[in-house]
């Protein structure tokens, strides 16, 4: 039976080799708003993890779960939260599961994708006509999958009627906490992000961090070059150490590039850099100079002359635009 008293009533449903990270944010959010302070009890939020067979998931990470109880009834809950995990899972949902989903659907419980969980929802065929937000990292695997459907990936999650999907990670948090807005209130919302030591609850249509969506690809070598690339930002790699990183020739990987995105890898590399050092504007306290560093500009002149080539403001006046306060140099 249904608890009256509790506000938010979540039920969890975790793929083979789910993502630990997207889990613990969102249950955490929950946790820590169900009760005063952070004594953990379900009072106000309460949440089950589901199964059809009650043995341990594995976690991508090798830590394994077990269960709280079986499928039953979706209707108990408000929400079911199925949580993705690694690409190769995806399409081996058990078909139970299909099956008490469908049942949720049908019943009009609202259905939640965390991380690849969007994934899993349209492969049991629940989010045709929906928008679903989808990993920028995931973007081309989706679009692999799915043919004819765009997913949301500049964004960090993604409300859409009765379907609600994220991006992942701490954006699980974010979503979560819209949740607990709704349905406990804001100041239970803004104490779980608090406690977990997140600045303030993000607007679903905040950018995901990442690539810029200008650099989606689907040449391989190009987006093993785009990641090595992100993973370097503060100490660029020239386009020969990248090529050789990549095992292959420097024409062979401009090549590739102005095939794929008709510019060439200098030119990637700085479309990187200037996405995160707007991201670091936006959102972060660091100075300018410390953001030069961060995002690899030779010093902090060269970052404002290239800042203001491409946006038209130095990186002090973006910043003002933004409505965040300026920092000191």
């Amino acid at each position: 039976m249904p608890d009256p008293t509790a506000r938010l009533r979540i039920g969890f449903i975790l793929a083979r080799r789910f993502t630990l990270s997207a889990f613990a944010n969102f249950v955490d959010v929950l946790r820590l708003a169900a009760d005063e302070g952070d004594r953990s009890r379900p009072i106000l939020c309460r949440w089950r993890v589901l199964s059809a067979t009650m043995n341990p998931v594995t976690s991508s990470s090798g830590i394994s779960l077990q269960p709280d109880e079986r499928l039953g009834d979706p209707s108990r809950f408000d929400y079911i939260v199925v949580v993705g995990g690694l690409m190769e899972e995806m399409e081996r949902l058990d078909p139970d599961y299909v099956a008490f989903l469908d049942k949720a659907a049908e019943s009009g419980v609202p259905l939640v994708g965390l991380c690849t969980g969007a994934f899993i929802l349209h492969h049991a065929g629940l989010m045709q006509g929906y928008r679903c937000c989808v990993s920028w990292f995931h973007h081309d695997d989706f679009l692999d999958q799915f043919e004819g459907i765009r997913p949301v990936s500049d964004q960090i999650f993604v409300v859409d009627r009765d379907r609600l999907t994220c991006s992942g990670g701490v954006s699980s948090a974010h979503l979560a906490a819209w949740l607990v807005d709704r349905h406990v209130g804001r100041a239970a919302a803004k104490k779980s992000l608090s406690i977990m030591i997140i600045d303030e609850a993000l607007a679903a249509d905040r950018p995901q961090p990442g690539l810029p969506l200008e650099l989606t690809t689907r040449d391989r070598l190009v987006k093993k070059a785009l990641l090595a690339m992100q993973q370097t930002l503060d100490s660029p790699l020239t386009v020969t150490d990248l090529a050789a990183r990549m095992g292959v020739s420097r024409r062979k990987l401009e090549r590739h590039f102005m095939a794929s995105l008709q510019i060439s890898p200098s030119e990637a590399s700085k479309l990187i850099r200037l996405a995160q050092a707007r991201l670091l504007l936006e959102r972060s306290e660091h100075s300018v100079t410390e953001i030069a560093n961060e995002t690899g500009f030779a010093d902090i002149s060269h970052f404002i002359r290239v800042f203001r080539a491409t946006e038209g403001l130095t990186p002090e006046a973006w910043r003002r635009q933004n409505h965040l306060p300026q920092m000191a140099k």
